[in-house]
């Protein structure tokens, strides 16, 4: 007996583990059932509790921890995975190999490239004044590059882009964007060495 919900007009590649008490599809506000198509591909591994909306292309090799919320219209590439208790907002671009860790906040309009890494606990905001009265017309997320890594507990302020192969330590609050192969760490993050003088080897 299946014990979890598939709305209509889902999509799902093969040898897709779906686990119990998992929403697939649901409509978001506006929508009706099986409006937007929802396409997960091969080899994916949904965990229990996770929901995901209508609207999402999620390529394969796709996996989620437990009780994961993933919102409508997010293009997910392949080889990504969203862990324990993550929220994923809608109108967000992640692409092949990006790994997000548990109790991850990410906002709409938020761009993840190739490859980078984002820690337990990090926080990505878009809202630079919240509830201000245009606030929904001014949302910005942050754009993180290819490889970069977000390290746990950090919090990226509305707009920022962190560049590739870049590092945030842990625990930082980032203000201003950052540059390419650069480690910035503290509150607000400063720039306090280069990836090319840490000591570890590839």
């Amino acid at each position: 007996m299946k014990n979890y919900k598939l709305y209509k007009n889902v999509s799902l590649g093969k040898n897709v583990v779906i686990e119990d008490f998992t929403i697939i599809g649901i409509p978001p506000k506006g929508f009706e059932d099986g409006e937007l198509e929802t396409i997960i591909g091969d080899n994916a591994c949904i965990r229990s509790h996770t929901v995901i909306y209508a609207g999402n292309k999620i390529g394969k090799n796709f996996q989620t921890g437990n009780k994961a919320n993933i919102r409508e219209l997010n293009e997910i590439g392949d080889n990504v995975s969203i862990g324990t208790l993550s929220v994923i907002e809608h109108h967000i671009k992640i692409e092949d190999g990006v790994r997000i860790h548990s109790q991850v906040f990410v906002p709409e309009f938020s761009i993840l490239k190739k490859n980078c890494w984002l820690g337990p606990n990090v926080v990505i905001t878009n809202a630079k004044y919240p509830q201000s009265p245009n606030v929904k017309n001014e949302l910005f997320g942050a754009t993180i590059d290819e490889s970069a890594k977000i390290g746990a507990n950090s919090t990226l302020l509305p707009g920022v882009n962190i560049g590739k192969n870049a590092l945030v330590g842990a625990g930082s609050v980032v203000t201003r964007s950052v540059a390419e192969n650069i480690v910035v760490a503290g509150n607000p993050a400063k720039q306090i060495n280069k990836m090319s003088n840490l000591p570890y080897k590839e």
